[in-house]
């Protein structure tokens, strides 16, 4: 078993009957949403679950968990997704696929934000490893990426897995990948961002997260953040 399944069965452990359970997307997450399916189907465990991405969704429905539209939460008892980072006091950088807005909204849905990672994810600083995703709204990508640049960002639209046009989310907005200057935290990101007309999302999710599991060696650190 890999680290990744590891931390994900760690996870499924922690979900009760009777929760309204969000579903995460990517490796990490696949290897969580298989976990909840067999503990449906062998121990009878009773959820309702609803997912981050069109892929999570199919990934549950092929499994058989019984799944509600996002249109239709006011609230989720937990969350479960992966992150690409996560900093000293639990920032985290997501988004290396396109869906920040119903990840964004759905982690702060939650009564309990669960992170699963391994140690390579563990970083210093917000973007010391990768670009921040910055979803924008189409007509507006070059305004955003100007007011970006005065702020000292590099970077461009995120070209399509096919490299043959532009990555476009699930609801039809482009995605700038910048990089900033690193004496710039997170805390000063998010609100940089957060500030710039046209940026519908981005991927800095800061105050969020309940529980970061940590795989490392086949083993599990539990750490409980405040939020």
């Amino acid at each position: 078993m890999n680290d990744k399944e590891l931390v994900a069965r760690h996870a499924a452990t922690m979900v009760e009957d009777g929760m309204l359970v969000g579903l995460g997307t990517g490796s990490t997450a696949n290897f969580f949403i298989e976990e909840l399916a067999r503990r449906q189907r062998e121990e009878g465990l009773r959820i309702t679950a609803a997912a981050s991405s069109v892929v999570s969704t199919v990934k549950a429905r092929e499994l058989g968990l019984p799944l509600i539209g996002i249109e239709h939460l006011s609230h989720l008892d937990l969350y479960v997704d992966g992150a690409d980072e996560v900093t000293p006091d639990a920032t985290l950088l997501k988004g290396r696929g396109y869906d920040l807005v119903r990840e964004k909204l759905m982690a702060r849905a939650a009564d309990t934000f669960i992170v699963l990672v391994d140690k390579s994810k563990l970083t210093s600083r917000i973007g010391e490893r990768y670009p921040i995703p910055v979803e924008v709204m189409p007509f507006a990508w070059q305004l955003v990426k100007r007011s970006l640049e005065l702020l000292d960002g590099k970077g461009d639209l995120r070209p399509n897995s096919a490299k043959d046009g532009l990555a476009i989310t699930s609801h039809g907005s482009l995605v700038l990948d910048m990089t900033f200057d690193a004496g710039l935290d997170g805390a000063a990101l998010d609100q940089m961002l957060n500030a710039t007309p046209g940026v519908v999302e981005h991927g800095i999710f800061r105050g969020l997260a309940s529980m970061v599991l940590i795989a490392a060696d086949g083993q599990v650190e539990e750490r409980q953040i405040s939020r």
